[in-house]
């Protein structure tokens, strides 16, 4: 009785807030699916390149194990234009590089460029600074082992800043849920796009608020993951 009762409780909210049209849930599905795709393919992008540039960033410092200030100089004022530019800008303006990697510029796959785009610089900077937190005394004790420069970046920077990195990562990727429905307002698919063009655009405020109910449910499910496993690396330290 009670269950008949919320079902049709439930029916009724849907016909009163989505309209005529009944809710389906294939495009929320499949909405949810573009976002987490995206977010996933990004994330990986940027760290593979972001990593290595964090790495260069530091290691290049001065009085550090590959000390060159004019190329710690050029890659930094690199990284900070490309830091300094709005997302929704920098969406516009890398359309024809986004239309010679994949064919186009608008859809899923074609969101994954900007989006990349967009991470590294911030992947870099946040993973320079957990190297930064990493105490040189490791690394001076690495270096009267006899230790060469691959493997104090092997074996003591990357390993020590492991449990920030797993964080840093959750952040990327909470940013980049952003960052999607964003390019979902200029077709780039995903759970913004469903909320812009059946949502706002079709007057559906039901649909705007699902798509913010998941959303929420996405960043908080990621956070709670990094957050467990950046634990589970620090335990395994102890």
């Amino acid at each position: 009785m009670i269950e008949t009762i919320m079902a049709i409780d439930i029916n009724a909210w849907l016909d009163s807030t989505l309209g005529s049209n009944a809710w389906i849930p294939g495009a929320l599905l499949l909405a949810t699916w573009e976002t987490i795709y995206m977010v996933l393919i990004s994330t990986a992008v940027s760290y593979i390149v972001g990593l290595p540039l964090a790495v260069i960033l530091v290691t290049t410092e001065k009085g550090h194990i590959l000390e060159n200030q004019r190329v710690n100089e050029i890659l930094g004022a690199i990284v900070n234009i490309f830091r300094s530019i709005p997302f929704i800008i920098l969406l516009i303006l890398v359309i024809p590089l986004t239309r010679i990697i994949v064919g186009t510029s608008i859809g899923t796959v074609a969101s994954i460029v900007p989006l990349s785009i967009a991470a590294i610089p911030f992947v870099a900077r946040l993973v320079e600074t957990s190297l930064k937190d990493i105490d040189w005394g490791l690394i001076e004790a690495a270096l009267s082992m006899g230790a060469n420069t691959w493997q104090i970046i092997r074996k003591v920077l990357i390993p020590e800043a492991i449990p920030s990195i797993v964080l840093g990562i959750a952040i990327t990727a909470i940013n980049l849920v952003g960052y999607s429905a964003m390019a979902g307002v200029l077709g780039g698919g995903g759970l913004g796009t469903l909320a812009y063009y059946h949502g706002f655009m079709r007057y559906q405020t039901g649909v705007m608020w699902i798509t913010v109910i998941v959303l929420i449910i996405l960043v908080q499910l990621i956070q709670m993951l990094g957050t467990r496993l950046s634990n589970q690396v620090v335990a395994k330290r102890r």
